[in-house]
């Protein structure tokens, strides 16, 4: 089983992200700001597809290094997934919702450790 610091399974996921075309890639360290997380991973897909796509890309290739989600939800419709790792949580949004929901403006006091495109 691999052993991540927060901050670099945040950037791993950012990663495996930006390989599977998701859309401007966020990692917010927000661990001063909630004694939820500690990082959360934004990003977001074209559509609903992608944004299934995303996820489960990033479920797998985490799992096969022996790392599961605490917690998801979403899956079923694909507009806002959502994968709890504890200290990183992901939001994997299709562009209307990541639009609407405007994560970035929320926790707009948290440092932003990394924005990534698609390759």
């Amino acid at each position: 089983m691999a052993e991540f610091e927060s901050v670099d399974l945040a950037k791993k996921i950012a990663e495996l992200a930006a390989d599977k075309k998701a859309q401007n890639v966020v990692v917010l360290e927000v661990e001063e700001l909630t004694t939820v997380t500690d990082y959360f991973v934004i990003m977001s897909g074209n559509n609903e597809n992608q944004v299934k796509a995303i996820a489960r890309e990033i479920e797998d290739e985490l799992a096969d290094q022996g790392l599961e989600p605490y917690r998801q939800a979403g899956k079923n419709h694909g507009r806002w997934i959502l994968l709890d790792y504890k200290d990183v949580v992901v939001h994997v949004f299709h562009k209307q919702e990541r639009s609407f929901y405007d994560l970035e403006r929320l926790w707009a006091d948290a440092e932003e450790i990394l924005t990534k495109e698609a390759d």
